[in-house]
């Protein structure tokens, strides 16, 4: 018999689905505070990227590299104070240790591909040089999100508990011949 309209059906009542649709809850709403905090993170890289090129004599890739350390420091406080601000905040020497680290990797693969398109295949004018630097930012940022909210600001122990715990206990199947023999 099916539930009245209205009525939650019991696969929706399940605890692992309840779990599961809370998770994911959690996973968009950081998401979208990443996204908020990284898209502001853009509009500083790339509006101090063409703020040094316009201003100065700089080359290309020293004034992404200038915008990029920028954006970063921008982006902790973002990240700290906004995204992740639930976060552990107990040794913050090697969260911002960690945080620098994966930024420099981040830079590397930011301005690597600038590098690339402008000195390996001649993409040197300025609509070139944003394109590419805006493809190197998104590519960056799927690293950094990962590398982020993995190591850097990780959840309370409280919280890794709690979805430990939530996490359906999987028993190993039987597999063979004497499976099901007594």
């Amino acid at each position: 018999m099916s539930p009245a309209p209205g009525e939650p059906t019991p696969a929706a009542t399940a605890p692992g689905a309840s779990a599961l649709r809370e998770r994911v809850r959690r996973l968009v709403r950081e998401v979208a505070k990443f996204g908020a905090v990284g898209g502001a993170g853009v509009l500083v890289n790339l509006a101090v990227f063409n703020l040094v090129r316009h201003l100065t004599e700089l080359q290309v890739v020293r004034a992404s590299v200038l915008a990029t350390v920028v954006a970063i420091v921008f982006n902790y406080l973002g990240f700290r104070y906004f995204t992740y601000r639930d976060r552990d905040k107990g040794g913050r020497t090697r969260e911002m240790t960690l945080f620098l680290a994966f930024s420099v990797i981040g830079l590397v693969i930011e301005n690597g591909i600038l590098y690339t398109g402008t000195y390996g295949l001649g993409f040197d004018g300025r609509l070139e040089s944003n394109v590419l630097k805006f493809a190197g930012i998104g590519v960056a940022t799927l690293f950094r999100f990962w590398s982020y909210r993995t190591w850097v600001f990780r959840a309370p122990a409280a919280v890794r508990a709690a979805k430990e715990a939530a996490e359906p206990v999987r028993e190993p199947v039987a597999s063979g011949s004497s499976a099901g023999r007594g």
